[in-house]
């Protein structure tokens, strides 16, 4: 006879998740073959339902989802701290961007952490510049600065949701979160030389319990650590349509509909107010670049693609 229970996965590695029931206890199983024929992955932060019998536990059922991304995989998720270097590797604003853009359009709230700001304290406040005049929540964190400020707005934001940590390979993600929960003892990898780029410590995507993380047994909800990345592929990836970008860049939102084209892509036409307002400072252009770069990519995608 076989029974179904409730959890939700707070691992996947290899074809094998990790499921926290309502328990507490954690099994680890595999999910039904179907779910490959037709297409279907589970990623940390889903609701599953498990069939138990006689024959062991598997993922009989995904409950329906909020949304989900493909970088990093996860899904159901609310918060979404999006880490960026300011120095070792340069700061790679258009990856960013692309990772806040998928965030705002799936409804997960983009918080940025600016970190190295002890190797470049200059660049570091001039990126945060450009977020906080976008609209954002942003931290600045380096080895000497007090991170008290973000662990109480970390832990606060957390409760009852799923937040995860990303960015970039190499620009300190696992440093900043085991500073925020030395529990954790991430692995922490350096940055190639002549690259730039940083080796990925992080290999899957885990969910961490808040209770666990606070030593508080009374909090609920998960903290993900996600494994670093290179580029986001808007061409092999279908994130979202075209007309769907200007609705996720959230300090274009009073602009749009004034511009003396009705089908303004707000690229480069005389007459845009976006691009007006990128000209006198109201819109920093470095945010402007990014949205250009993303819609030339989805212009020139075709669905073949």
């Amino acid at each position: 006879m076989s029974e179904l229970t409730k959890g939700i996965i707070i691992k996947g590695l290899g074809g094998l998740y990790d499921i926290k029931l309502s328990d507490g206890s954690i099994v680890s199983c595999k999910a039904k073959g179907a779910f490959r024929h037709e297409r279907i992955t589970p990623y940390a932060g889903d609701n599953v339902i498990l069939k138990m019998d006689d024959k062991g536990v598997v993922i009989e059922e995904i409950t329906d989802r909020k949304n989900s991304l493909i970088r990093p995989p996860v899904a159901n998720l609310d918060i979404l701290f999006t880490v960026i270097a300011a120095a070792k590797p340069s700061p790679m604003l258009p990856i960013t961007d692309k990772l806040i853009s998928i965030a705002e359009f799936n409804k997960i709230e983009p918080v940025i952490i600016i970190s190295k700001c002890d190797i470049d304290s200059i660049e570091a406040d001039r990126i945060a510049s450009i977020y906080k005049r976008s609209g954002f929540t942003v931290f600045v964190s380096g080895i000497d600065t007090d991170k008290d400020e973000l662990f109480n707005f970390v832990t606060k934001k957390a409760i009852g949701k799923i937040s995860a940590f990303a960015g970039a390979s190499g620009v300190g993600k696992s440093t900043v979160m085991n500073a925020l929960f030395p529990k954790l003892g991430l692995e922490t990898g350096d940055v190639s030389r002549k690259t730039e780029r940083g080796k990925h410590t992080t290999r899957h995507v885990e969910l961490f319990g808040l209770d666990y993380l606070t030593d508080n047994k009374e909090l609920s909800g998960y903290v993900a650590d996600t494994p670093g990345f290179s580029l986001i592929d808007f061409t092999r990836f279908d994130f979202y349509k075209k007309d769907d970008l200007v609705f996720t860049f959230r300090e274009f939102e009073d602009y749009l509909g004034t511009c003396k084209y009705t089908k303004c892509s707000h690229t480069s036409e005389d007459g845009c107010k976006i691009i007006e307002a990128v000209k006198n400072g109201n819109i920093p252009i470095e945010r402007h670049q990014s949205y250009v770069e993303i819609y030339n990519t989805l212009k020139n995608k075709h669905d073949w693609d």
